[in-house]
């Protein structure tokens, strides 16, 4: 996997893969990194990146020709360009298993008042929104979908069974958690258990109750991922009874 991230402003990729996982899985080539700075590659005087919107209105717009340039560099023929906007489908779990088994991922990372719409017309495989809120630019965005798309990559992950039972997974969060440790005198932890099923050894029975508590959380954070759930476990069970 290669990931082509295009930026104003290369140091806020960089640093994210300095250290932790995806440092450890850049070192045994997982996937491998490329960070274009979009304004080497302006054709105007003294580099310029932005110019005034057409019909007016606050705020600047990114150059087409700087971008353009720039993608006709990072592309290759394997090559899904993504461009990251608050104006773009809403990016999920699923996107990222999608996207994982592409090759090559080119990431533009908007920035003031965003694209010129005949770049997206042009050169974009898909738009993309990591959720319903205005970043100051898509580099962060950018790195939320480069993260969730690399550690689903085989080798990123220490152990691979971290995948399993995760939030997301069949339109549910992730039941609750505890950790396996000496009980301290802490404010937080000295008072409170942990649920007495988890203990006992009976994994059946943990995995029904994990089950039954990742559907309350579930319905709780997220009901429309909890009705999605049930529509497909009726449809399911419709389709199993034919």
């Amino acid at each position: 996997m290669r990931f082509s991230f295009l930026t104003l402003f290369p140091q806020l990729i960089a640093f994210y893969f300095e250290d932790s996982i995806l440092k450890r899985a850049l070192e045994k080539q997982v996937f491998s990194l490329e960070i274009f700075n979009m304004r080497d590659f302006s054709p105007h005087k003294f580099q310029r990146a932005d110019f005034a919107l057409v019909g007016g209105g606050a705020g600047q717009i990114l150059d087409p020709y700087m971008v353009e340039n720039a993608l006709k560099h990072a592309q290759s023929p394997s090559a899904h360009v993504i461009f990251l906007t608050p104006s773009g489908k809403r990016f999920c779990q699923q996107d990222a298993k999608r996207l994982a088994t592409h090759q090559h991922l080119v990431l533009v990372c908007g920035r003031y008042e965003g694209f010129d719409e005949r770049l997206v017309e042009s050169y974009a495989h898909e738009v993309l929104s990591v959720g319903d809120f205005v970043l100051t630019g898509g580099e962060l965005a950018g790195l939320c979908l480069c993260d969730s798309v690399a550690r689903l990559l085989e080798g990123t992950l220490g152990n691979a069974r971290s995948l399993e039972q995760e939030s997301f997974e069949d339109n549910t969060l992730e039941a609750p958690n505890f950790a396996r440790t000496p009980l301290l005198n802490t404010p937080s932890c000295a008072h409170s258990g942990v649920i007495s099923e988890y203990s006992k050894g009976n994994h059946g029975k943990i995995k029904s109750l994990m089950r039954d508590l990742s559907m309350d959380r579930t319905r709780f954070h997220a009901p429309n991922l909890y009705a999605l759930n049930r529509s497909l476990h009726t449809f399911r069970h419709i389709k199993k009874g034919r």
